[in-house]
């Protein structure tokens, strides 16, 4: 209705957001379609600053369509204007309030602080994220197309594990038509095939940054890893005492630091330019620390220190919703009931099975809150008969 009625608006810009492989593209495109318009798609990042803007998108939203249809102008990957300078995002504002043909922003998270500025210029609409049924109606389409023979036990597999994506599960469905080829295709090989792609991508670009001594090479190294740069640094942090040693070790442990102290102004400050910093200390500066070629073969080691991390963000997490439902019962702030936990949990340490199941009623906590309590009780080494 927005497209379709796009000059009674009034607002004449929309964002639409949804997970990741949720259609959003493709939904773009069949509009324009049924509508009998044109696209013009843009992705953000080919909108860094107010030149480029003004010499790409600004002519796009005045001018006429090429065959005089009408237009969408698409924007992509709206995630990326963190890269913006504040005169650019000011002129994507005001191209928004005067524009002759409608912009569709795409983004993944509505409320993703990146997007503050844009999303309170624009209407908003969100896209459902697939179900696995979905899913694997598109799996299945795409088999009977390109006849790829798949038992409906397998195509549900790869819906499930897809996780609402729509392109990654079509992407594992393309990996799963060439496999097929070589080797017996069940739910065993479904489970690993992301993992293995992903640590098989992740252990050749450590190997490209410990033993290339190019800095081009070493900076692109991290491009075709489907994880975030901070993922990626820890497994740098992880396997460099393998490769490295002594001084070389110190200076790589260096560029290390040097860009997790950029990578800390960002979220601080949301100085987003100091990205490039973080890359180019992380990959090429860790490849110049090296005082001679690398070329014995290394095994590295798969990330250990993430699942720790994650493990206690969870303990945080469960810690932080038992003091809430503390403070609703006690009729006290959360931040007091949290300041006070750790004086509650040495008292549930020390009290029996019945005590913590009352507090659990009296609090109604959930299945994994009352396990954290029981743990804690667990934890007391038993104490020396008299």
């Amino acid at each position: 209705d927005f497209v379709k009625n796009f000059s009674k608006q009034d607002k004449l810009a929309a964002l639409l957001y949804s997970s990741s492989g949720s259609g959003k593209n493709s939904l773009v495109y069949v509009l324009a379609k049924e509508l009998g318009l044109e696209v013009l798609e843009f992705n953000a990042s080919q909108l860094r600053d107010k030149e480029k803007i003004k010499g790409i998108l600004a002519p796009a939203t005045q001018q006429q369509s090429l065959f005089g249809k009408g237009k969408i102008i698409f924007v992509d990957e709206a995630d990326a204007f963190t890269g913006i300078d504040r005169g650019g995002l000011a002129t994507i504002m005001a191209l928004c309030e005067k524009t002759k043909w409608p912009i569709v922003f795409a983004a993944s998270d509505l409320w993703d602080k990146k997007l503050n500025d844009l999303r309170s210029r624009v209407a908003s609409f969100q896209l459902a994220k697939l179900s696995y049924i979905d899913i694997a109606k598109i799996l299945q389409r795409v088999c009977d197309g390109e006849k790829i023979p798949l038992s409906k036990e397998i195509i549900e597999a790869l819906a499930v594990k897809s996780r609402g994506d729509a392109r990654a599960a079509i992407n594992d469905l393309q990996s799963i038509a060439f496999l097929q080829n070589f080797i017996e295709i069940d739910k065993k090989v479904i489970d690993s095939l992301g993992e293995r792609e992903k640590e098989g991508s992740i252990f050749n670009s450590l190997s490209l940054i410990f033993k290339s001594r190019n800095a081009r090479d070493a900076m692109d190294a991290f491009d075709s890893v489907n994880m975030p740069l901070d993922e990626c640094i820890l497994w740098l942090d992880e396997n460099l005492p393998l490769e490295y040693s002594g001084k070389e070790l110190a200076e790589a442990y260096d560029a290390l630091s040097r860009a997790d102290i950029f990578r800390r102004r960002i979220m601080r400050h949301q100085h987003w330019r100091f990205l490039a910093y973080v890359s180019v200390l992380s990959t090429a500066g860790v490849a110049a620390a090296k005082l001679s070629d690398k070329r014995s073969y290394v095994s590295y080691k798969r990330l250990s220190r993430l699942l720790k991390i994650w493990m206690a963000k969870q303990k945080n997490l469960t810690r932080r919703e038992i003091a809430g439902k503390i403070a609703r019962h006690t009729h006290c702030s959360k931040k007091q009931a949290y300041k006070d936990m750790p004086l509650l949990e040495i008292i549930f340490r020390n009290s029996g099975q019945e005590e913590i199941a009352l507090v659990s009623k009296q609090l109604r906590l959930d299945e994994d809150e009352e396990k954290y309590l029981h743990g804690l009780r667990a934890s007391v080494a038993p104490r020396p008969k008299a």
